[in-house]
């Protein structure tokens, strides 16, 4: 099977503008992002997609593939399907363009399942996802597990091709998470677990602590 990984980047982030091009080490993030995704073997081809001149000037300056995408698309996922019209691929893995710690493991074991925080079935389907803390603990009676979700996708060409024939739902407008569309609509979305930690950047605080950790593993200059 062709495994196509794709890392939608636009500037318009709400949180934390213009996040993809921050530069760690003087490197802009989606760079850093790219490169630590072409280490998984997993990957057939590996590209960047955007609708911004400045993202793709800033990958073209190191060398990366990129796609030009429409401005309007509401989510990333909207944006892999574009690229999937193009590029043919049996498995499309979305890799999020603010994951610079993102691994060959997490790719391996999203790319090798057809398949914020999330609460699961017993067989591994989401039940859902969101922002706040979930399921609410209401009586404090303990013994519940809280799962981060990474953020890690990846789709067949015809699930794409249905999510976005599909309108945006009332729970994804609400959470602004956009998964929770296939949820809504009754197309279930199955979780793998993996215990490499990472972190995503959506807050100062978040870049802080990524610029920290991939400054600690750069390699020392040569003398």
């Amino acid at each position: 099977m062709k495994v196509l990984g794709v890392i939608p980047a636009r500037l318009a982030s709400t949180r934390l503008p213009r996040k993809v091009l921050r530069e760690i080490g003087g490197i802009p993030l989606v760079v850093h992002v790219y490169r630590a995704a072409r280490r998984s073997p997993r990957l057939d081809d590996l590209l960047v997609a955007t609708d911004a001149d400045e993202v793709a000037a800033a990958c073209r300056a190191h060398g990366i593939p990129v796609m030009m995408t429409a401005e309007d698309h509401a989510s990333g996922t909207d944006r892999l399907w574009e690229v999937s019209r193009e590029r043919h691929a049996d498995i499309y893995v979305n890799i999020q363009g603010d994951e610079p710690l993102v691994s060959p493991g997490h790719i391996e074991e999203v790319a090798s399942r057809t398949a914020n925080k999330v609460v699961t079935t017993t067989r591994g389907d989401a039940l859902y996802f969101s922002r706040l803390p979930i399921p609410f603990d209401r009586d404090g009676a303990g013994g519940i597990t809280y799962w981060k979700h990474v953020g890690l996708y990846a789709y067949r060409r015809a699930v794409l091709d249905t999510y976005h024939a599909l309108p945006r739902s009332p729970l994804e407008r609400a959470e602004s998470l956009e998964q929770l569309r296939l949820l809504e609509h009754g197309i279930p979305i199955r979780v793998t677990e993996t215990d490499e930690p990472t972190v995503g950047v959506d807050t100062e605080d978040d870049f802080r602590a990524v610029e920290a950790l991939l400054a600690r593993h750069r390699p020392a200059p040569a003398s």
